[in-house]
């Protein structure tokens, strides 16, 4: 298993988190290889999708022999935190932040990115062991909010999820996201269901050029 500060430093490098939402191992192996042809390594499904955790399992298996890093998200408490890893889970990710969650993390050495929205909150996810801080909802105050965030917390890493797409990414990443979650903006319903993978790495390759180009503009 990658290391955390390897598994950090790729997630800035490439720059995006795809959060999927499928009840298909198949669809999510299908996915994720798209994905990773266009750049991006991180998937995540959430636990609102059935079976989740024998998803992630088949899909990690399927995945080897590549360096995609499939995370479980929406995790609300320790034990769901502790079945996603024993699955597979290379990382958890939740919209609030629970004590039991980052500790079950920290005890196996996964990545946690909880979530928060005021600065109050990502203090306390920071100081109790997060390694990033989701903000979420990410569409209130946008990357304005993010910049005025990263002011009096530049030591703390921050990804912002929804209302990311093609239009604002650049934005949340010049404000100074390690990286952003998105869904729809990467993978459509329409084109799991068509199997439109071509269409999934042209979106995953446009995607993290606009990440890259942002990076350069803020350097």
């Amino acid at each position: 298993m990658m290391s955390k500060d390897r598994m950090l430093a790729s997630l800035r490098e490439s720059g995006v988190v795809a959060v999927i939402r499928t009840s298909n191992p198949a669809d999510l192996v299908g996915v994720c290889r798209a994905l990773h042809k266009g750049g991006v390594k991180f998937v995540e499904i959430t636990m609102t999708v059935p079976g989740a955790l024998d998803i992630v399992h088949d899909a990690v298996g399927q995945l080897s022999d590549t360096d995609v890093q499939i995370g479980v998200g929406t995790v609300l408490d320790g034990e769901t935190a502790r079945a996603a890893i024993l699955a597979g889970s290379r990382y958890v990710v939740a919209p609030t932040f629970d004590a039991d969650v980052v500790r079950v993390c920290r005890t196996y050495g996964v990545v946690v990115m909880p979530g928060a929205q005021t600065p109050t909150e990502v203090v306390t996810a920071w100081k109790a062991g997060a390694d990033v801080v989701k903000i979420f909802p990410g569409d209130i105050g946008g990357p304005d909010y993010l910049k005025a965030l990263k002011e009096p917390f530049p030591q703390i890493e921050l990804l912002p999820t929804k209302g990311v797409n093609f239009e604002t990414v650049s934005a949340y990443i010049q404000a100074g996201a390690i990286a952003v979650g998105t869904g729809n903006a990467l993978v459509t319903q329409a084109q799991m269901a068509a199997r439109d993978y071509a269409g999934i790495t042209d979106n995953a390759r446009r995607f993290t050029q606009i990440v890259r180009e942002a990076r350069k503009e803020k350097a």
